[in-house]
C-alpha cells in the first residue's frame, strides 16, 4: 500500500469508528441538546484535540515497536484484531438501542472553555478510541513510511474528528436533522460493525 493510499484508508477506518456512538459521541449529543449549539461545537473542537493527540502518540509508539521489538509489535497486532472483532460484535449486537437525547430544560448557562475542557477529557479517557487507533495504525501503516505521513496524520486526525463531531452538534441541536440520522442510527452501526470486524480479521491474517 502507498503511503497516500494508507493515508487514506486510516482516516476512513477512523471516520467510520467515529460515526459509531460512543462515549464522545453521547458527550457532544448531550452538550449540544442539553446546553447549546455553541457549546456542542467547542465539545466538537475537545474531540479533535484528543484524537490528534491519540494519533501523535499511536505513531510514536509503533514507529518504536516496529524498529526495536518486533515480537512485541506482532503480538500487539494480534490483540488489536481481535479486540476489533468484540467492538465490531458490540457495535451490532447494539445496532438496536436507541441514542438516548434528553434535554434538562434547565437553561445550564453557556462555558465553551468548560465545553472544551471535558470533551478532552472524555476523549483522552475513552478505551475505545485507544484500542482503534492503536488497531487501525497497526494494520494500515506502511513498515516504511515518509516523514511527511507522521507529519499530516495527526492534522487531518483533528480536522476530521473535529468536523464530525460539529456535525453531530449541529444535527442534535435541530429537530430534523436529529430525526433522520437516529432513524439511520440501525445501519450506520451495522455498517461501522462490519467495518471495524474485517479490519479485526485483515490485522490478525497480517500478523501470522
Amino acid at each position: 500500500m502507498t503511503p497516500l493510499a494508507a493515508l487514506f484508508a486510516i482516516l476512513g477506518a477512523l471516520l467510520v469508528g467515529a460515526i459509531s456512538p460512543g462515549p464522545s459521541f453521547v458527550f457532544v449529543v448531550r452538550t449540544a441538546v442539553a446546553q447549546s449549539r455553541a457549546d456542542g461545537l467547542a465539545a466538537a473542537v475537545g474531540m479533535g484535540v484528543g484524537a490528534a493527540l491519540f494519533g501523535a502518540l499511536a505513531l510514536l509508539g509503533l514507529r518504536t515497536l516496529m524498529t526495536e521489538a518486533a515480537g512485541l509489535y506482532t503480538a500487539l497486532k494480534i490483540a488489536g484484531g481481535i479486540y476489533l472483532l468484540y467492538l465490531a460484535y458490540r457495535i451490532w449486537r447494539g445496532a438496536r438501542e436507541p441514542v438516548e437525547v434528553v434535554r434538562n430544560g434547565t437553561g445550564t448557562r453557556s462555558n465553551l472553555g468548560r465545553s472544551f475542557g471535558l470533551a478532552l477529557a472524555t476523549q483522552m479517557s475513552n478505551p475505545k478510541i485507544v484500542a482503534v487507533f492503536g488497531a487501525v495504525f497497526a494494520a494500515l501503516l506502511p513498515a516504511e513510511r515518509p516523514l511527511w505521513l507522521d507529519l499530516a496524520l495527526p492534522a487531518l486526525i483533528f480536522v476530521q474528528e473535529t468536523g464530525w463531531y460539529a456535525l453531530v452538534a449541529l444535527a442534535f441541536s435541530s429537530s430534523r436533522p436529529r430525526a433522520l440520522y437516529l432513524g439511520a442510527k440501525l445501519w450506520i452501526d451495522r455498517f461501522a460493525g462490519a467495518v471495524i470486524g474485517a479490519l479485526g480479521i485483515r490485522l490478525i491474517l497480517d500478523a501470522r
